[in-house]
């Protein structure tokens, strides 16, 4: 159920030491090893199974500033900004393309909602279009559906999430980072408080700070390093369809849909505003934290019980560095797809968007996306660990504003001027 990832080969062996290790090899964790080896500074990026592996090979694809939380912005404008350059930055080809990306609104209240946007979006000159109901049909590939009106924003893009972060990765390494594969960090090595390595399940890496990107597997790694990180996996679904004729270049949204064009020509198409959240042990556990979200999206949430509670029961939450950790028993988080959803957005689709019609699926899969109680990441150090830098909870959007990201990690890392303002991002916030 997984889409195919272009491999990245492992380095043969672990560098004694390095001035930074980095735990994770998805989006996150590639740009900052990019980033920080590109300003001449020693990296080891540990990743316990493949690079870009799980979410971020498994994401929609989109690279948006439209409709994101005013915090994000200046991260997002900056991601874009690179986004536009990474083709050139890496040498290779990361599917990114300018198509625009428009969202469909179907009553009043939707569109009131992105007018008071777009106010916040000016003020940052963020160039955005509202339209009216006939003009966002016809952009929406000709759709029948009587859509209230629309926003769209020309300068989003969208870049192909199987090819991003393997391209990123080996740019880093031409610039002289280690790209350790199927190599997982059992636990980092202390010495009176303060961080002097990491201990892998191939041996030690002597290093003085370590940037935990660890996707959906970081609460559990820093739950053994004492660290309580608040984040809960919720389950994205994603198919690909080809044999579409007549449907825009342009990224398009709905209340219930989304699609965009990918770069094997055909569509990767969802169903919009709707995730699962499977009820695990870790629900109740943070129960406090995240009342206040279940509440305000209990209407995109599609809650349920299975046996993914017993099987996150089962899984250790404390281990030694001589033991079998949890990242090697489970090198990639490969969840079934929720087939619902999907055939739920397919019918839509079909139903309202006369190109798609004809669409012939080719495959789909599913991912699990680290959600923090307000959606917003935490860029921060951790300063219960002198030397830990904390990439973590991106909440869905670490795709679109990795390379923003990755860039802000590396300058906190380096302790120089940030490009953003890290404040919105703080660990403290959640104290």
């Amino acid at each position: 159920m997984a889409p195919k990832v272009t491999p990245v080969r492992s380095d043969e062996s672990l560098p004694e030491a390095v001035d930074v290790v980095i735990i994770g090899g998805g989006i996150i964790g590639v740009t900052t090893a990019f980033f920080l080896a590109r300003a001449g500074v020693s990296v080891a990026l540990c990743e316990k199974g493949a690079i870009g592996g799980e979410q971020s090979s498994r994401n929609w694809g989109w690279t948006r500033v439209m409709g994101r939380d005013e915090r994000e912005l200046p991260l997002g404008m900056s991601s874009l900004g690179l986004w536009r350059e990474m083709n050139e930055l890496t040498g290779r080809e990361t599917g990114f393309r300018q198509c625009g990306i428009l969202y469909a609104c179907d009553d009043q209240k939707q569109l009131d909602e992105f007018q008071d946007w777009k106010k916040i979006a000016d003020t940052y000159q963020i160039q955005t279009t509202l339209m009216d109901g006939a003009k966002t049909a016809e952009m929406a590939a000709g759709s029948q559906r009587m859509f209230k009106g629309g926003l769209f924003c020309a300068t989003d893009g969208r870049a192909e999430p199987t090819m991003a972060a393997p391209a990123i990765a080996e740019a880093a390494r031409e610039h002289g980072a280690a790209i350790l594969t199927n190599c997982a960090v059992r636990a980092l090595d202390r010495q009176g408080g303060q961080i002097s390595g990491v201990i892998t399940e191939h041996g030690r890496i002597k290093s003085s700070t370590v940037v935990l990107a660890g996707g959906a597997w970081s609460r559990l790694f820093g739950g053994n390093e004492g660290i309580n990180l608040p984040a809960l996996n919720v389950l994205g679904s994603v198919m690909r369809v080809d044999n579409v004729e007549g449907a825009p270049e342009e990224t398009v949204g709905g209340s219930d849909f989304a699609f965009r064009r990918n770069i094997q020509g055909g569509y990767n198409i969802s169903r919009r505003n709707a995730s699962v959240s499977e009820i695990t042990p870790d629900t109740f556990r943070q129960l406090r934290q995240f009342a206040g979200s279940y509440l305000k999206n209990r209407k995109e949430l599609r809650v349920r019980l299975s046996r993914a509670f017993l099987d996150e029961w089962k899984i250790e939450r404390h281990w030694t560095v001589d033991s079998v950790t949890p990242f090697e028993k489970i090198r990639t988080l490969d969840p079934e797809p929720s087939h619902g959803l999907l055939e739920e957005a397919a019918r839509i689709i079909k139903r309202d968007f006369p190109p798609f019609r004809t669409m012939r699926e080719v495959e789909r899969w599913g991912g699990m996306i680290d959600v923090t109680p307000d959606a917003v990441p935490i860029i921060d150090r951790a300063e219960q660990i002198p030397g830990l830098v904390l990439g973590v909870g991106f909440s869905g959007h670490g795709f679109g504003i990795g390379p923003g990201a990755g860039k802000l990690l590396s300058e906190i890392v380096r302790n120089v001027t940030t490009t953003v303002d890290p404040t919105p991002f703080s660990f403290k916030r959640f104290s």
